[in-house]
């Protein structure tokens, strides 16, 4: 028998809203917070309601909503709250779908020992939007490809915050999500673009190429 492979499971941060019927017959919607997610369900934590394995529940992650089963439930008696792990009732209404890794095959082929787009160290300025607040924090990427970028700043965001990033690529407006990768506290964060379709990424990476045509190719 051929056990099929577990999903990776991404570390988020994010803000979520979940709404159903507690143990208690009490109708409830509350904010909440995914910690990781997978095409296939997520942790939630901050609930404020018990929960049984087999209840179904609604999530919200921005604009998308769906349903999902609970498959586990425990109470932490921290400020995390009750944590639960959910399953979604279909992977087709998956609402953090653009936080998951892209499938190899949406990714240009290239050579061993090289990443999939070029870096470049020229200054692009980017605006990021925290889904917890409707003010952008402007930050300067000094090292830039069309896959994400690292920026510096003094207060960086945890690992996995979800984020929506605007930059400039000339007179053209790019919009995107975005995911913090990796955090140094007082130095900055390294993000990951991950709304972009392979021909934005291309456009991104000619528009870089043309501001930078020797680039900076750096090994994995």
């Amino acid at each position: 028998m051929v056990l099929p492979l577990p999903e990776e499971r991404v570390p988020v941060d994010l803000d979520m809203r979940v709404w159903g019927m507690g143990e208690d017959g009490r109708a409830f919607s509350q904010r909440a917070r995914a910690h990781n997610i997978s095409a296939g369900g997520a942790l939630l934590c901050q609930i404020e309601h018990d929960l049984k394995i087999g209840d179904t529940i609604g999530v919200q992650a921005g604009e998308k909503k769906t349903r999902c089963k609970v498959v586990w439930a425990t109470n932490t008696r921290s400020v995390q709250k009750i944590q639960v792990g959910v399953q979604l009732m279909s992977k087709l209404e998956c609402p953090w779908a653009a936080l998951l890794p892209r499938n190899e095959e949406d990714a240009p082929i290239v050579a061993p020992g090289r990443r999939r787009w070029e870096r470049h160290k020229i200054n692009i300025l980017i605006a990021l939007y925290d889904e917890r607040t409707s003010v952008p924090i402007r930050v300067t990427a000094s090292d830039i490809s069309a896959s994400g970028c690292y920026v510096e700043t003094l207060s960086p965001f945890p690992i996995g915050t979800g984020l929506g990033a605007e930059l400039w690529l000339g007179p053209e407006k790019v919009m995107t999500r975005a995911l913090v990768r990796t955090s140094d506290p007082r130095v900055g964060m390294g993000i990951e673009f991950v709304g972009l379709k392979t021909e934005g990424q291309q456009r991104f990476q000619a528009y870089l190429q043309a501001k930078d045509p020797f680039g900076c190719s750096i090994e994995h």
